[in-house]
């Protein structure tokens, strides 16, 4: 896949207490966001409910992002072993 195509936000639907919402992120975001979830054992409607509660003033996408990117930094802040 290409960059420019990496790049394009891609619409996905989940479920936040109940309720169907869209959000558009680009792929690399969409796969650490699933792979965050998997490593918390949590499933993808859980972990996104638990970021919007926390997510203050932001939208919903930005939030998903900056998690995403935070947990990205602690994974590579950690030494190894």
């Amino acid at each position: 896949m290409t960059i420019a195509a990496e790049g394009r936000p891609v619409k996905r639907s989940l479920t936040l207490q109940g309720h169907r919402t869209s959000v558009s992120l680009e792929e690399a975001f969409w796969q650490g966001f699933r792979a965050s979830a998997a490593a918390r054992g949590l499933p993808l409607n859980r972990l996104a409910a638990e970021i919007d509660a926390a997510r203050g003033e932001i939208g919903l996408a930005s939030a998903i992002r900056v998690y995403v990117l935070r947990e990205a930094q602690r994974a590579t802040a950690q030494p190894d072993g």
